[in-house]
């Protein structure tokens, strides 16, 4: 029987040779078809394939669990969280905080990063945690040590960049609680309150460290390159360079978390919006070594789609990276055809 290859299913098995248009063999008859197989067959642009009547059942069992070396960090990223929490009230209490106690916190854990390449499901595994504000400061840490390997710095650099971006936003301890959790939109006045965090993040680091490019990063991190950022309006070679990397990790991880007064926007729609950011706003360089290695993470992983169908990502498509190819259980979804149909969550 002739079937269109979106609707195979894994385990089927080819009644006779494909080839593609070239005349070259593709694959062999009888071959039973996996997941990549199926994928082989789109990539040579192959339509229709002759399949045996009888379909094997397909089982679907996507990637559901969390991986053995990804669920021993947890620990170590929840002790981080709350150390946070410590070092924030020692800021709100004195205005100062103890560096060694950083470290303390921040040393095992980019120890742990270490070899971890899947860094999406080291973001779910931290999406768990409901406290913003903790949370927050441990995924721009992370993120940040990220994109400062993948931009190839040194590990004794990458780990400055990221104790930097795990201290950006310290400065909010100076602010009113009332304003930090307030459920809707900031007035005014309010909003011109927020941005004082980044002078008093500065502060801060300073008087608790000494550390005058960590305290320049906390009063940079939000400047833009073409200017319209905070507190001064720097452009592009103005802002400090481990500035511009915890920008990107600060409104990533800002944009996929669950806030008072915003709901998270899932991942890969993020990084299509980080990716327009960074013609202008964001430094193009680190948002795109942020982009081109999450990407190949999604691959395997369960997703939600509005149609309320749930399948996994099997290939990223070429001509929209950030629409893939979806199989569930009884089709395959090519979302940058079907653009009524989106993903609305991703799981492990």
């Amino acid at each position: 029987m002739k079937v269109h290859i979106m609707d195979l299913s894994s385990g089927d098995r080819l009644k006779v040779d494909v080839f593609n248009r070239y005349g070259v063999l593709v694959l062999q008859k009888d071959t039973s078809l996996s997941n990549d197989a199926i994928v082989k067959l789109m990539q040579h642009g192959i339509d229709y394939v002759d399949i045996e009547p009888l379909i094997l059942e397909h089982n679907f069992n996507s990637n559901t669990t969390i991986s053995d070396s990804v669920q021993k960090l947890k620990p170590v990223f929840d002790e981080a969280v709350e150390g946070f929490e410590v070092i924030f009230l020692s800021a709100l209490a004195s205005g100062t905080y103890d560096e060694a106690k950083v470290d303390q916190l921040l040393e095992p854990m980019i120890n742990g990063l270490i070899g971890q390449k899947d860094v999406v499901s080291l973001l779910l595994l931290l999406g768990d945690n409901d406290n913003y504000t903790y949370n927050h400061s441990l995924q721009v840490g992370m993120l940040s040590y990220y994109i400062a390997s993948w931009l190839g710095y040194p590990k004794e650099e990458a780990y400055l960049v990221g104790k930097a971006g795990y201290l950006i936003d310290i400065g909010k301890s100076k602010l009113p609680q009332d304003i930090l959790s307030k459920p809707g939109k900031l007035t005014t006045e309010e909003f011109e309150i927020v941005k004082r965090h980044a002078q008093y993040g500065h502060d801060i680091i300073l008087n608790s460290t000494g550390d005058s490019v960590s305290a320049q990063v906390a009063l940079e991190h939000h400047e833009r390159d073409d200017g319209s950022g905070y507190p001064r309006g720097l452009r592009d070679e103005q802002i400090h360079p481990y500035a511009k990397i915890t920008a990107v990790a600060d409104v990533y991880t800002a944009m996929t978390s669950n806030r008072v007064y915003q709901s998270k926007h899932e991942f890969l729609t993020v990084l299509r919006e980080l990716n327009a950011l960074s013609f202008g706003k964001l430094s193009p360089k680190p948002t795109q070594a942020l982009i081109n290695h999450l990407l190949p993470n999604f691959i395997g992983k369960k997703v939600l789609l509005t149609s309320g169908e749930i399948g996994s990502i099997i290939m990223t498509n070429q001509m929209d990276f950030f629409r893939p190819l979806v199989q569930t259980e009884s089709r395959f979804i090519d979302l940058s055809k079907e653009r009524e149909m989106a993903i609305t969550e991703v799981y492990m």
